[in-house]
């Protein structure tokens, strides 16, 4: 179990320091519903990674004791899929980017609305989805305990949602000291958000074709 969390934690820290739903936890916390919507959309997020991984667990299963070379090569598809999005990213970093209308329309978001963006940005995202699918393959094709797999898959969607976790229970507890830190990270990442997702994007990419080439040698 121990050699897949290490392939684990790439993956987990790839959708950890994903931009996009970072800041959109941040505006929620400095939104009118700080509290509510900041849960929902916590909530969201992590389930929205639990969910992936597991269904992918199981397609990972499928063939994890018959067929290892099927996870390599779902491993260097997604390496190559993410390496040229990685290199498309950084092409962009430079240029202008419209905000969401999402982020736009955040002050007026209600709990659940906030709980469905959250699982949206998490399962449904390319980017993040691509991650999560990588994790629930190499957790189910190493064709460990069900019990092992669980741990896993907690392990890894904790790990991977502790950046939006971490903040909206923080805030919880200490709201009025954590404004001017979050304000400040905001604009930050706004400015080079393109730049880390474009580089995180091209060493996982990195990281899973050289899997996915040394599974299939």
């Amino acid at each position: 179990m121990g050699s897949v969390l290490g392939d684990l934690l790439p993956l987990a820290v790839g959708v950890a320091i994903s931009p996009i739903p970072i800041i959109g936890a941040i505006l929620m916390l400095l939104g009118k519903h700080a509290r509510t919507t900041s849960i929902g959309f916590a909530i969201g997020w992590l389930g929205g990674i639990v969910i992936a991984t597991t269904i992918f667990v199981l397609v990972g299963g499928a063939f994890g004791d018959s067929d290892s070379t099927v996870g390599a090569w779902i491993k260097l598809v997604l390496g190559v899929l993410l390496l040229a999005e990685g290199i498309r990213e950084w092409r962009a970093r430079g240029g202008e980017h419209s905000t969401p209308k999402w982020m736009a329309a955040i002050d007026e978001m209600k709990p659940l609305t906030a709980l469905g963006l959250g699982f949206a940005l998490a399962a449904i995202n390319p980017k993040n989805l691509m991650m999560c699918i990588a994790a629930g393959v190499t957790i189910g094709a190493a064709a460990l305990s069900a019990g092992s797999n669980i741990v896993l898959v907690i392990v890894f969607a904790l790990l991977a949602a502790t950046t939006v976790v971490i903040p909206v229970v923080a805030y919880q507890i200490a709201a009025q000291r954590l404004r001017d830190p979050l304000d400040r990270l905001k604009v930050w990442l706004e400015a080079n958000n393109k730049t880390v997702m474009a580089t995180l994007i091209l060493v996982i990419g990195i990281v899973l074709i050289g899997k996915g080439i040394s599974g299939l040698a």
